[in-house]
């Protein structure tokens, strides 16, 4: 007999028919919300807590006109505010199933069908992805949490070769790392290297090109005054211009000094996913470690990263936490708790084996191929308008456009920020796209980034359109 109780079964149901709707919706209306976060505060704070409950229906159907005004399209095909894959249906049916079914995703004995999803999971991205075959896999939260698993199994391999056990004996005394990065290096990055005690300030910035990629020179330079054990962090796909670094160079002659190569490759990491794209990350399967989102490129919905170790002791070692309760895996299995910082975690190999299976090696091919050809299109129409400037070779998917820049205008720098922040304020108003700002080389500029799996021509054309015409209605003379 079922112990299901049926009165909640219409809640399931709404909540279903309530996610259709608003996909079926999407692509026709505003690509911006409609309140800003300080009037979804005075919509959701009613006041304390009642004591008596809601129905279930009634607190699903209090959500969704709750939150409605206040979410961005960013599924939708004309959002191009940040680095945000568009939760393909396949990876948000899977999600669905993951929380109807809840599994703690943690071990193999807690979870078998996580455990076993995430292993093949595990093995076809590193297929795709062009990286070798025994590495180990972490299904993270996002590239954040990716980035600090890499940078935590570096930390754990360097200063085990130098006879110190930082899981044991931590930071205090330890031979100090010395951690390369380029000055252009994202924040997600710092950040780990915060959490781990490696710090953002000591770090050893290494100048970038005028594309944002790291200078081979300075790199080489910095290796050669490093003392101790380095962590050299490279980039694929820089976060404004799409810029890689040079792999093919840098990653041989760091570990000829013995430094652990981490790429973090949030996105630009993809590219190897793309014959015709391939070649922007050529070498970069000889790195040590590296970080991708499978909520950018593979459009899976939030809570998608992957930390890829080629060490896998190094990785379990930074990773597993020990306890008489928790099962232990035979020598031979996966435990997905050993990749991760999370006991508690979301079974998150389901998604990425529906939409890995759904798409297959053709299918992501293709979408990095027809993103990356948009964002040229898209490119091109806004450079055909007077006044406005593409900024970036558009190598991969990032258009930087910069406003006010005709010949013989003589703009200043605040009169031309200024203007890309009027523009940037219009196009979000006007709702027909949406488009962020960002500060490249000291100057504002506007920030487009073309990855939502349902983009397409038309999208690009009313955008561009969008763009032109805010830029006119704000432009000096008209």
């Amino acid at each position: 007999m079922s112990r299901f109780d049926e009165s909640l079964a219409p809640a399931l149901q709404q909540a279903a028919e309530s996610a259709l709707r608003y996909r079926r919706e999407l692509h026709g209306g505003p690509q911006c919300a409609a309140e800003d976060y300080a009037a979804q505060l005075a919509r959701w704070d009613t006041g304390p807590l009642p004591a008596q409950g809601l129905a279930a229906q009634d607190v699903i159907r209090q959500l969704e006109a709750h939150a409605a005004p206040g979410l961005h399209a960013t599924a939708g095909g004309r959002f191009f505010g940040w680095v945000t894959g568009g939760s393909h249906p396949v990876g948000v049916a899977a999600d669905w199933l993951t929380s109807a079914w809840g599994q703690n995703g943690a071990n193999l004995l807690g979870a078998p069908a996580a455990a076993a999803s995430e292993a093949v999971a595990a093995r076809w991205l590193l297929q795709l992805l062009g990286l070798p075959g025994d590495c180990s896999v972490g299904f993270a939260s996002g590239a954040t949490m990716a980035n600090f698993i890499g940078l935590a199994a570096a930390r754990s391999a360097l200063l085990a070769r130098v006879g110190w056990d930082v899981e044991a004996d931590g930071l205090f005394g330890a031979p100090p790392v010395t951690v390369l990065i380029g000055e252009e290096g994202h924040a997600t990055v710092y950040a780990a290297l915060q959490f781990l005690g490696l710090g953002q300030r000591r770090v050893r910035r290494v100048r970038a090109r005028a594309d944002g990629g790291i200078d081979n020179g300075d790199f080489e330079r910095a290796l050669a005054e490093a003392d101790g054990p380095v962590l050299a962090i490279l980039q694929a796909g820089h976060l404004h211009t799409g810029a890689f670094d040079d792999f093919t160079r840098l990653i041989p002659r760091a570990h000829e000094r013995g430094a652990w190569v981490h790429v973090d490759g949030a996105f630009g990491l993809w590219a190897r996913a793309c014959p015709s794209k391939a070649a922007l990350a050529a070498g970069v399967e000889r790195a040590d470690s590296w970080a991708t989102d499978g909520h950018k490129w593979l459009q899976l919905p939030y809570d998608s990263g992957f930390a890829i170790v080629r060490d896998a002791e190094a990785h379990r070692r930074a990773m597993t936490a020990a306890a008489s309760y928790l099962p232990a895996a035979a020598a031979h299995e996966r435990d997905p708790t050993h990749y991760v910082p999370e006991l508690s975690r979301r079974a998150r190999g389901f998604a990425a084996w529906a939409l890995l299976r759904h798409l297959g090696t053709d299918g992501v091919a293709a979408m990095v191929e027809r993103h990356c050809a948009l964002a040229r299109q898209l490119a091109e129409l806004l450079a055909r308008e007077r006044g406005v400037t593409v900024l970036n070779d558009v190598v991969l998917n990032q258009v930087l456009v910069r406003f006010g820049d005709e010949a013989g205008a003589g703009r200043g720098g605040e009169e031309a920020d200024a203007l890309a922040a009027a523009v940037i304020e219009r196009v979000q108003r006007d709702g027909v796209c949406f488009a962020g700002g960002t500060r490249w080389q000291g100057r504002w500029v506007m920030r487009l980034s073309v990855i939502g799996f349902s983009t397409d021509a038309d999208d690009i054309r009313r955008s561009a359109e969008a763009i032109s015409s805010a830029w006119r209605a704000v432009r000096p003379g008209g």
